[in-house]
């Protein structure tokens, strides 16, 4: 990482200075040059010379200036050339390449420092200290979204994430497995779910428009305080994994809007087996056949109307009725009645939930 910093940073500097500019390791390899022929070479009178133990050193026509731990300087700037000129831009390079690889290892140690704590690889104790230390800004609200990728294109979708957001100091991008990255993103107090189910779905689209990557999208709650983003991390875990037993055909799901869906998940499988014998006593779930399921579907998707729910199937309202009939002699439950309807729609999903997951005795 530090050579394709280093290398970056001298090709910007190669117009300035007219002459030749690098970085030696402390093995004496040439690990970045504005002359790129260069990259590789050990130049080993510098470890001789002494280069690395402080003060700037003039050797092989070069000057060379040591930079990076005060005790043990790793990397050395050098500069074509032993006259002041030379030695001044040395001095002014190595100052420079200092404050950014210092700033680049605190974002890297933020990033270490927020995965651990968002996976619980740091005791709680340490959190408070380690924020500290890291400079970690402790009243901010932030939250945590949880893409899976689906279906990629063989393109690295880290860094394609990474550039959606490339403030470092306040949000972080952290790969998790090969299918999961987690973007713990700093929002305004307040902030509404619509709006962050609003950015979730623009990462979705750009990522199959531009990319042709799928992904789906588990939306943890806003917290403040960096211990709470374990707990808004483990929501969006919880999102997408009820989302893809109940709604598989949503990508985006946010855990507040999970409802009784997050509930029944959470129940034993043996509760709920046990439940629905209960519901249906006469009758097994599966002798509804798809027709009275859709219609079911349909009525509770109209609030319990039998007349705006005959009207979107296309059918008389007394037909709609002989199916309710029909479905309350099979069941003994009225879904015109809310009590019924409610009992009824839990042990739909609890259904849903068993057909997914083994009962577990």
């Amino acid at each position: 990482m530090p050579n394709r910093l280093f290398q970056g940073v001298i090709n910007q500097m190669r117009e300035a200075i007219d002459r030749v500019i690098g970085v030696v390791d402390e093995s004496g390899t040439i690990i970045a040059s504005s002359e790129l022929q260069l990259i590789g070479e050990v130049r080993k009178g510098v470890i001789s010379a002494g280069v690395f133990n402080g003060p700037l050193i003039c050797v092989d026509s070069s000057s060379y200036k040591s930079f990076g731990d005060s005790a043990h300087p790793e990397y050395a700037v050098f500069v074509e050339g032993t006259d002041d000129a030379s030695r001044h831009y040395a001095g002014i390079i190595a100052i420079a390449l200092e404050q950014i690889k210092k700033n680049n290892d605190e974002k890297f140690d933020r990033s270490n420092f927020v995965k651990n704590v968002i996976l619980d690889n740091i005791l709680p104790g340490d959190i408070y200290i380690k924020s500290r230390e890291l400079h970690f800004n402790n009243d901010a609200t932030r939250v945590v979204f949880l893409i899976r990728i689906t279906q990629s294109n063989d393109v690295s979708v880290f860094d394609i994430i990474q550039n959606f957001f490339p403030d470092k100091s306040k949000d972080f991008v952290i790969n998790i497995n090969e299918s999961d990255i987690a973007l713990i993103k700093e929002v305004r107090p307040n902030i509404e779910t619509k709006d962050l189910e609003k950015l979730a779905q623009s990462i979705c689209d750009t990522l199959a428009t531009e990319f042709y990557c799928t992904a789906i999208v588990g939306i943890g709650v806003c917290v403040t305080g960096i211990k709470e983003l374990a707990k808004s991390f483990k929501e969006a875990q919880v999102a997408l994994e009820v989302g893809k037993v109940f709604d598989n055909e949503r990508s985006i799901i946010s855990y507040e809007n999970l409802g009784i869906a997050r509930l029944i998940y959470q129940l034993p499988t043996t509760l709920c087996d046990m439940f629905l014998k209960e519901v249906f006593k006469k009758g097994s779930i599966e002798s509804l056949d798809k027709e009275t399921l859709f219609t079911i579907q349909k009525f509770f998707e109209n609030n319990l109307n039998v007349s705006e729910t005959s009207r979107k199937l296309f059918v008389h309202r007394n037909t709609l009725v002989y199916r309710l009939e029909k479905i309350k002699k099979l069941t003994g439950l009225d879904l015109r009645e809310f009590d019924d309807a409610i009992v009824f729609k839990v042990a739909l999903m609890v259904n849903k939930y068993l057909s997914s997951t083994p009962i577990k005795y």
